[in-house]
């Protein structure tokens, strides 16, 4: 068995790619470099190099594949309030021009990753995959668009899928085998790190003022080795059901922003941060019910308590940052 990882460059990417050959299965790595490293290649998968806005390249990448797993997207929410084209151009044109190019090469499994953005502001505190969707951010809007093109090229093309709704994706892989640091990175615990050893003079704590016990927002935090492994079972469970479905990936346990802050300040050292207003799109608390996924895929997250997700991390950064 042969997979498609587009994006397998980038930081969840390389984790999955490791669960995959972990697993047996033969990966070919689909990936522009925007985001995805070098550094994050592992020599047993094929490589190209080409972006998912050339229908042709990826028609050719799909060549005796049995399934993709699709993770090419541009993910900061802020940014993508400020530059809505780029995410539409990436994330919707883009993921069009793989279904159609599945479509020509007769590929009909593909794992998406999707994201808890698409609920938008919950409307009860532990969201499940019925809860309404109705995204307060591009981000969320290109990924809910996505999973509906998914569904009508399901009806009409005979294309499987699974899409993964992650909540928070933190965390490193826990052998060190993956060593490429996100670019640019917008997500709290990176912000957090880069502040630590000095890239950032200070964070920001985006809004202290939420209907939350401290005010500050909460989120389901996933470590990315659950989520890699999510997407191994996913995949085994397309090929063998043939089944569409929609899961979210979350731990069912909510930390707020304060709580990393504080949590991070007494595993490794005070830094400074400074509180600032809300940020257009952060909705005030969002945290998973997984029940599909433990059901249907039998996944349960063993990586995700808060100290492993703090440590990971940071242990990564020393390499980088803090070498002797």
């Amino acid at each position: 068995m042969r997979i498609l990882v587009v994006g397998g460059a980038g930081y969840i990417g390389a984790h999955v790619v490791k669960a995959l050959l972990e697993a047996d299965i033969s990966v070919r790595v689909f990936d522009d470099l925007s985001t995805g490293q070098k550094i994050n290649l592992f020599e047993q998968a094929e490589f190209i190099e080409n972006t998912i806005l050339n229908e042709k390249a990826l028609e050719e990448a799909l060549t005796d594949v049995d399934g993709v797993i699709h993770l090419a997207a541009k993910k900061a929410v802020g940014e993508s309030m400020t530059n809505p084209e780029k995410y539409a151009l990436n994330n919707i044109t883009g993921t069009l021009n793989l279904l159609n190019a599945m479509t020509k090469k007769n590929v009909k499994n593909i794992v998406f990753s999707s994201s808890a953005a698409v609920y938008g502001t919950p409307l009860y505190p532990k969201v499940d995959e019925a809860h309404p969707v109705n995204p307060i951010n591009f981000y969320g809007f290109t990924k809910l668009e996505i999973e509906r093109f998914l569904e009508w090229y399901d009806r009409l093309k005979g294309i499987k899928f699974i899409a993964l709704r992650y909540f928070n994706a933190v965390g490193y892989d826990a052998t060190g085998a993956i060593q490429g640091l996100e670019k640019n990175p917008q997500n709290l615990l990176p912000v957090i790190m880069e502040t630590i050893v000095g890239i950032r003079k200070k964070m920001f704590i985006y809004g202290t003022d939420y209907a939350t016990p401290d005010g500050t927002c909460i989120r389901d935090y996933i470590h990315v080795s659950d989520l890699a492994s999510a997407h191994v079972l996913a995949l085994n469970y397309l090929l063998k059901e043939h089944k569409s479905q929609i899961l979210n990936l979350g731990t069912e346990t909510g930390h707020s922003v304060l709580e990393m802050v504080e949590r991070t300040e007494q595993l490794i050292k005070p830094f400074p941060h400074e509180n600032a207003p809300r940020r257009a799109g952060d909705p005030a608390q969002l945290t998973a019910v997984s029940h599909k996924a433990h059901e249907l895929l039998g996944w349960t997250p063993t990586h995700s308590h808060l100290d492993n997700i703090i440590l990971s991390t940071w242990t990564l950064y020393q390499k980088h940052f803090l070498k002797s």
